[in-house]
């Protein structure tokens, strides 16, 4: 019987690969037991990988809906809170000139048109808001502000109304410039004729937000305190009865423009309501596709820290041979 034996440099190399093997068990193994899933994905699958391609591929799609709908939702906020200021001016300038402008004399009137100044330069800061570098109020041209200025709109409506003499007669002038093309929207208003494109937030579903500074809810509430600030203009040169005529008119517009504006914030609601139910389903798919993804690469803990054990064991007793070859001579034979 034929006896083979291995020499001392295939020992040691021999024995430091099977150390290599066994820590790179080791640290398979512990890996897998901090993560609770398997590292060899290919041979837990059997190479049958397309499945958890497919819920890689759809948790990456719903990942990046799920950033479209953030933005969507922060826009939508924003968008909400912009109106409720504006809600906030119209209503405070509203009820003072309903309440004051009937009776009010000299000064007070001027005061009455300064107020409506001030309220008309805050509702044009507040339509020039713009959230993570989208315009609010400016439709497509996210990128322009929606008002050139509040200097912009009293310029051009004092050249509109220059020459009427009496409230009905401003009023309708003022109407006019507003609806004309050439008029406001060729002045003042800097944003686009289409509205922002809306924000896919869902395999099947996007949520528009259809609203900008020329609509008719947001030009009616420009009217209207435009005129009340230049009802006290000495430009125009109203009579006292006039201007106060003008002034009660104007706050009665705005109660009314109230109406449209809750309306607006209510369609804004509707979308911000839409949206998160979007982003509860799409989150509620993603963990389910999580689940399932876990549950096909989920390792056992119980075998790992078993076959953990076992490696470590071996591991160990392979330094000790080790140890006690190393210290093997020809001296220590022959005694």
């Amino acid at each position: 019987m034929s006896n083979f034996s291995l020499g001392d440099l295939a020992q040691t190399f021999m024995l430091q690969r099977r150390g290599a093997a066994l820590k790179a068990d080791m640290t398979r193994l512990n890996e897998e037991l901090a993560t609770g899933q398997v590292s060899d994905v290919k041979s837990v699958l059997a190479g049958n990988v397309s499945y958890l391609a497919d819920i890689e591929k759809d948790l990456r799609t719903l990942s990046g809906y799920g950033v479209a709908a953030s933005e969507a939702a922060q826009f939508t906020d924003s968008v909400q809170i912009a109106l409720e200021r504006i809600d906030t001016n119209v209503g405070s300038l509203s009820s003072a000139l309903v309440t004051t402008a009937g009776s009010a004399l000299g000064p007070v009137l001027d005061q009455l048109s300064t107020d409506a100044e001030t309220n008309l330069r805050a509702i044009v800061s507040t339509l020039n808001t713009a959230t993570g570098g989208r315009a609010l109020f400016s439709g497509a041209a996210s990128d322009q502000q929606a008002i050139e200025s509040a200097d912009a709109i009293l310029t051009g409506l004092r050249t509109a109304i220059a020459g009427a003499t009496s409230a009905d007669t401003i009023r309708a002038a003022a109407q006019a410039w507003f609806d004309d093309p050439a008029g406001f929207t060729a002045t003042a208003y800097g944003g686009a004729d289409t509205d922002i494109n809306a924000f896919r937030v869902s395999e099947d579903e996007a949520v528009s937000v259809q609203l900008r500074a020329d609509d008719p809810v947001i030009r009616d509430v420009l009217m209207n305190t435009a005129l009340a600030a230049l009802a006290g203009s000495a430009s125009l040169g109203l009579s006292t009865e006039e201007q106060q005529t003008l002034l009660a008119e104007t706050g009665s517009e705005l109660f009314t423009v109230q109406s449209s504006l809750t309306a607006t914030r209510a369609n804004v609601g509707a979308a911000q309501a839409r949206i998160d139910t979007l982003m509860t389903r799409n989150a509620t798919e993603e963990t389910a596709l999580t689940f399932a993804k876990g549950a096909l690469l989920q390792a056992d803990p119980y075998e790992t820290a078993t076959n953990l054990e076992a490696v470590q064991f071996q591991l160990q007793s392979l330094y000790t041979v080790t140890a006690r070859m190393s210290d093997l001579s020809f001296v220590n034979f022959i005694r």
